[in-house]
């Protein structure tokens, strides 16, 4: 009986080689792989994102003696699509034309346009206005264990905030609920540990390994990331704090394909600075979410009355986290008491709070 170890190899185009070695580098995420003015998803990319959003299923030549499945999308329809899988549950990998395809025609009839993935699409890292939801921050936070002890840091990347926190172990999943993720990484050997958190959460789990949570390695790829020789100035973080932020930094830099957006330094949280509220006092409160799951009927739905998105996120950041620090919380009244008795000095105070949203009080 012959060896099967010995079958000749199964043999490929040029294009669908090139498919083959961008699918290879992302095996986790749906493949766009675009192709003149479509995205085109092959295989089980193609099965899987047909059912999720409804797009037709086709045929397109063979591979190993089968059919090969294909759904393509326009690509002026690309960000509803991606929309649409994103809140499915999926990642997406977006493979782009690297060249124009005359230049591609110079190098041979045989030659064929060159192709890269240029960023992966994840719930915690959307950027784009169209993917983002107006009126809720889209935090991706990663969480790190040691013992008993955890840690974790979180970032919203449209708007460059970037937190950290210490904490014990029990007291991660009334964290996690209180932050509400978009996306959750943990280490590989920790998955177990977040799994009732993030179903709270309503958070996708992404797992990561646990090289990525060295706490060595996650300090010099922090310094570099901020361009510091020391960490000093940003306060004095615990190895956790400084696994779950290298996690964090490290998928950022992974999905963006090396074209990270600039994060503020990281912040690091005072252990009581928020108001502690465990998960099913949450769900009971229906603070920002109704018993039914949505958004209309809870606390936040019925007072927000904020006029830009950027405002409409941070109410809902300080409703879910109630602060607990006195001068903190009299501050914030102070500000808001000023605007209010000053509506023709309020434009110009949002004109030069780059990062900060200003609401309208009624």
């Amino acid at each position: 009986m012959a060896d099967s170890s010995s079958s000749p190899p199964v043999r490929v185009t040029p294009f669908m080689a090139q498919y083959l070695a961008a699918k290879a580098d992302h095996p986790d995420a749906l493949l766009f792989f675009r192709m003149g003015d479509f995205y085109e998803l092959f295989f089980d990319d193609a099965v899987k994102a047909a059912g999720a959003v409804g797009i037709a299923l086709t045929k397109r030549g063979n591979h190993d003696g089968e059919p090969i499945p294909m759904a393509g999308v326009p690509w002026h329809q690309a960000e509803n699509y991606l929309s649409k899988l994103i809140r499915a549950g999926f990642k997406v990998a977006v493979c782009e034309q690297l060249e124009d395809p005359a230049e591609a025609k110079k190098r041979g009839g045989k030659s064929i346009v060159q192709r890269g993935v240029v960023r992966v699409v994840t719930p915690g890292t959307l950027t784009e206005e169209g993917l983002l939801d107006a009126r809720a921050a889209n935090r991706l936070a990663a969480v790190a264990f040691a013992g008993e002890m955890a840690a974790i840091a979180w970032a919203d990347v449209s708007t460059g905030a970037f937190e950290a926190r210490a904490l014990k172990a029990s007291e991660v999943e009334e964290e996690v609920a209180a932050l509400a993720p978009a996306e959750l990484l943990v280490a590989d050997a920790d998955s177990a540990r977040v799994t009732e958190a993030a179903r709270i959460a309503g958070a996708t789990v992404t797992t990561r390994p646990a090289v990525k949570a060295d706490a060595k390695s996650a300090e010099r790829r922090i310094k570099a990331a901020f361009e510091v020789a020391a960490l000093d100035a940003f306060g004095d973080f615990t190895p956790p704090e400084l696994s779950a932020m290298g996690l964090l930094l490290d998928y950022i830099e992974l999905t963006q394909a090396g074209a990270a957006p600039r994060l503020m330094p990281p912040r690091r949280n005072a252990e009581r600075a928020f108001m502690a509220i465990d998960a099913a006092t949450r769900a009971a409160l229906e603070i920002e979410r109704s018993v039914r799951g949505g958004r209309d009927g809870s606390l936040l739905a019925c007072i927000d009355r904020t006029v830009t998105s950027a405002g409409g996120r941070l109410l809902a950041e300080r409703i879910s986290r109630p602060l607990t620090d006195v001068s903190a919380i009299r501050a914030r009244l102070d500000a808001v008491e000023f605007l209010s008795r000053n509506r023709i000095a309020a434009p110009v105070c949002a004109r030069n709070c780059v990062r900060r949203a200003i609401w309208r009080v009624r």
